[in-house]
C-alpha cells in the first residue's frame, strides 16, 4: 500500500510538471516520463487510461511501449472507479492496481505495478517454522515439568502410603521428608503417630507377658492345694466336689495364661519365625502325642499315634513333609488333643494319623469322647 501511494504520488508529479511545461498534457510523453520514474519500483510497471487500454510498460526496468495484453481486468475496472485492487497468483506475483487522477480530479489512468512477493511467503514459513518449533518445543517443555511436578508430588504421597500399611503390619520405621509444606507436616504426625504406637504395642506386650509369668506362680500353687484337697477328702462328698470344683478351675485358669503367654510369644516372634517351611509332620505329631500323654494318663486315656504303615526298608519314604509353621502348627495339634482328652471318659483311646496324598497332608484325630451334637456342628 505505501509503495502504490508512493507511486501515485510520483505518477501527480509527472502530470503536474508536464503541464507546467506544456500547458495541455500529451499522452505517450506523461506514459513515457511517469515509466521513467516508476520503472524501479517493480518487478512489471503498467498505465492504463480510462478505456482500460494499456498505453505502456517497463518490464525489468526496460521501458516497452507496445506492451502486453490485460492480465486481471477486474483489478483495473475497480480501480478505475476510484479503489485500490489486487490479485496474487499461484507464483507468488502481486497485481497491484491503483487509480490516477487528473487535474480535473478524474480517474484518468490506472497505475499497475507487479511485485515478486516469494520473499514474502519464505518469511511466512519461516514464522510458520518457528512457531511450530517453538510450539513443539513448548510441549514438551510442559510434559517434562508436568512429570517433574507429577513425580515430586506423588513421590512423598508413595512414601506416606507406603508407612501407613507398614504401620498396619506394626512395622514401624521412621517417615521423613525434608518438606516445609502441609505433606511434611503429615509425615511428621506419622512418625510422631508410630512411635508412640510401637511404644504401647511393646509395652502392652511386656505387660501381657509379665501379667502372665507372674500369675504361673500363684496359680501352680492353688492347683497343688487343690490336688491335695481332692484326692484326702474321701468322707464328705460334697466338700470334694468342690475340691474338684476348684481344680478344674484352677486348670483352666492354666490353659488361659498359657494361650496369653503363646499369644506373646506370637508377637515378639519376627516374621521370619512366623513364616511357613518345610516340616516333617511324623516328628512334629509324635512329640504333640508325647507333650500331651502326662494329661492323658491322669484320666486313664493313651495316645497312639499311628503312621503310614511301610515295609521296613521303606521307613526313610513314610516321611511326609509340608510347608507348614511348626510352632503354630503343634499348638493347634494340641488343643485338638486337649479338647478330646477333656470330653473323653476313663479309659480311652485317643488316635492321631498321619496321612497324605500327591496334593495334600491329612491329620485324623479320632476320640471315644462325647462328640458335638449335630445342630452345634455348624457354630
Amino acid at each position: 500500500m505505501e509503495k502504490a501511494d508512493l507511486s501515485e504520488l510520483s505518477f501527480r508529479e509527472v502530470l503536474a510538471q508536464h503541464r507546467s511545461s506544456t500547458g495541455e498534457p500529451q499522452t505517450k510523453e506523461i506514459v513515457r516520463l511517469a515509466l521513467e520514474k516508476l520503472k524501479a519500483s517493480g518487478k512489471e510497471v503498467r498505465i492504463y487510461d480510462s478505456s482500460k487500454k494499456l498505453l505502456g510498460l517497463a518490464a525489468d526496468g526496460i521501458i516497452i511501449h507496445d506492451g502486453k495484453p490485460l492480465i486481471f481486468e477486474k483489478n483495473i475496472e475497480k480501480a478505475l472507479s476510484g479503489s485500490y485492487a489486487y490479485t496474487v497468483t499461484e507464483n507468488h506475483l502481486l497485481y497491484f492496481a491503483t487509480p490516477i487522477q487528473d487535474q480535473y480530479y478524474q480517474n484518468a489512468y490506472v497505475y499497475e505495478f507487479v511485485e515478486d512477493i516469494s520473499y514474502f511467503y519464505a518469511i511466512m514459513d519461516q514464522i510458520r517454522y518457528i512457531l511450530f518449533a517453538g510450539a513443539g518445543g513448548f510441549i514438551v517443555l510442559i510434559t517434562l515439568s508436568s512429570l517433574w511436578i507429577a513425580r515430586n508430588t506423588t513421590k512423598p504421597i508413595k512414601l506416606l502410603l507406603g508407612a501407613a500399611q507398614s504401620f498396619s503390619r506394626q512395622e514401624f520405621r521412621r517417615v521423613h521428608l525434608n518438606r516445609k509444606d502441609e505433606l511434611g507436616m503429615l509425615a511428621d504426625g506419622l512418625d510422631s503417630m508410630g512411635r508412640q504406637l510401637h511404644d504401647y504395642i511393646q509395652y502392652q506386650k511386656q505387660f501381657v507377658s509379665n501379667v502372665s509369668h507372674e500369675l504361673k506362680t500363684p496359680l501352680a500353687a492353688i492347683r497343688g492345694f487343690s490336688q491335695y484337697l481332692v484326692e484326702g477328702e474321701t468322707e464328705n462328698k460334697e466338700l470334694q466336689k468342690i475340691y474338684a470344683h476348684l481344680l478344674q478351675e484352677s486348670d483352666r485358669l492354666t490353659r488361659l495364661i498359657n494361650e496369653l503367654l503363646l499369644l506373646s510369644r506370637f508377637d515378639k516372634a519376627g516374621s521370619n519365625e512366623l513364616e511357613a517351611r518345610k516340616t516333617e509332620m511324623n516328628e512334629l505329631i509324635q512329640q504333640v502325642a508325647m507333650s500331651m500323654g502326662a494329661k492323658a494318663k491322669d484320666k486313664e486315656i493313651e495316645i497312639r499315634f499311628r503312621e503310614a504303615e511301610a515295609e521296613p526298608e521303606d521307613k526313610l519314604q513314610t516321611r511326609i513333609h509340608a510347608n507348614v509353621n511348626p510352632m503354630l502348627m503343634s499348638h493347634a495339634i494340641a488343643n485338638l488333643v486337649d479338647n478330646a482328652i477333656k470330653y473323653s471318659g476313663s479309659p480311652s483311646l485317643i488316635e492321631l494319623k498321619l496321612e497324605h496324598t500327591p496334593s495334600e497332608v491329612v491329620i485324623r484325630i479320632h476320640d471315644q469322647g462325647i462328640g458335638i451334637a449335630g445342630d452345634e456342628l455348624e457354630k
